[in-house]
């Protein structure tokens, strides 16, 4: 009689063991949102590229894109230079931007600017005469 008590103790407790187990791990996973902490598994973004030359400098050349699909703007001139604006796709992962431009001295500068939704996201700088800034933004 004592051995079925046990028995049937430990078989009661090994079900109540599992079951809870099974409900913890079902509630564990239920309200799993981790993949909004991925880049690039967000929603899609209006996207602006822009680069700034200081007095006297003469952009020339800007490579710009989201994810591997660069767009070349050549034969530029000034010292300011604005891409159109630029829809991601939602799965997007990053956007990059590189210009080229040639300074009036060695004290010249250049900027770029990644532009996100309105709001500046990333910025890269370089001075010198020959002048070579680049940027890049995971979303």
């Amino acid at each position: 009689m004592k051995k079925m008590r046990m028995s049937q103790l430990l078989r009661g407790t090994f079900v109540v063991l599992l079951a809870t187990m099974f409900i913890g791990f079902v509630s564990s996973c239920s309200k799993d949102d981790d993949d909004d902490n991925v880049p690039g598994s967000g929603k899609s973004h209006k996207v602006v590229f822009k680069a700034i030359a200081s007095t006297g400098a003469d952009i020339d050349v800007a490579v710009y894109g989201i994810d591997g699909n660069p767009t070349t703007a050549s034969s530029l001139s000034g010292t300011t230079w604005t891409s159109p604006e630029v829809t991601s796709e939602s799965g997007a992962y990053n956007a990059n931007v590189a210009v080229n431009a040639i300074g009036a001295d060695a004290s010249s500068t250049l900027k770029v600017q990644i532009w996100v939704d309105g709001e500046l996201k990333k910025e890269g700088t370089s001075s010198g005469q020959y002048l070579s800034a680049s940027a890049s933004y995971t979303f």
